[in-house]
């Protein structure tokens, strides 16, 4: 069994940065994707960023990139989503998942944490 716990969310202004942590209890190598979604008040659910176990393939979704950064340590069982410039649009409970693939829907996801807000204020 794999447990997701997040970390890192908070409060902050617009242009202000953030590092979101995700710590994985359990054997997460089988699990080759890692990655994050967020979800906004009355809107559906977002992919936000994924990469494979090997650091490549990584996407973004279009409103994320030049801004954000997924990376991952294998060794503390960690990955993390780096988040600059941050927008008031970028507020939203953040979700980190795993999966055998980068799938597209957060349903297709095995494992995801409990989510930490973010909140930027403009």
């Amino acid at each position: 069994q794999v447990r997701l716990v997040e970390s890192g969310g908070g409060s902050v202004q617009a242009g202000g940065s953030l590092r979101l942590s995700c710590e994985a209890s359990g054997y997460i190598g089988n699990y080759y994707c890692v990655g994050w979604f967020r979800q906004a008040p009355a809107k559906e659910r977002e992919k936000v960023a994924t990469m494979f176990a090997d650091g490549s393939n990584r996407y973004y979704a279009d409103s994320v990139k030049g801004r954000f950064i997924i990376s991952r340590d294998n060794v503390k069982n960690k990955f993390y989503l780096q988040m600059n410039s941050l927008k008031p649009e970028d507020t939203g409970l953040y979700y980190c998942v795993t999966g055998s693939n980068c799938y597209i829907d957060y349903a297709d996801y095995p494992y995801s944490g409990q989510g930490t807000q973010v909140t930027v204020s403009s």
